[in-house]
């Protein structure tokens, strides 16, 4: 059986994004995202995807930005995951290293999902901006 994307739930619909991130299915991962999303990632200047977006077109340059400048992960690992309704948070930690600068930095991140339709319509990640600033400086 098939589920739809309406159909599916918050929780189906994170796993999903995920499942698709690990694997760098980027056609996937854009499946997963209503047509227009409030896409909002803060963060210092110097960070190359730091800012907001809206469109899909949008969203595949933010996630082809990861392999063009960060080694693969050295660790990642979701720690807290809260959901109710269409919301979910997402607490995550990981390890990368800047290409240019061989810097590694930590990251203790949240992502903020909301889920209309079993599309993202709202991706707003919340992280450690000043050690990422601070691995883009060379």
């Amino acid at each position: 059986m098939t589920t739809t994307a309406a159909a599916r739930t918050t929780d189906e619909t994170v796993d999903a994004f995920f499942a698709a991130f690990g694997a760098g299915d980027s056609e996937a991962l854009l499946g997963q995202f209503a047509d227009t999303v409030d896409f909002r990632v803060s963060g210092a200047p110097n960070v190359p995807w730091a800012g907001s977006r809206s469109t899909k077109a949008e969203i595949a340059e933010f996630f082809g930005l990861f392999p063009q400048l960060l080694s693969g992960p050295e660790s990642f690992e979701i720690t807290t995951r809260i959901s109710q309704g269409q919301d979910a948070v997402v607490v995550a930690d990981c390890v990368f290293e800047v290409t240019a600068t061989k810097k590694k930095f930590h990251n203790r991140y949240a992502l903020h999902f909301t889920v209309v339709e079993g599309r993202i319509a709202r991706y707003h990640m919340y992280e450690d901006s000043y050690a990422i600033h601070e691995a883009f400086t060379a």
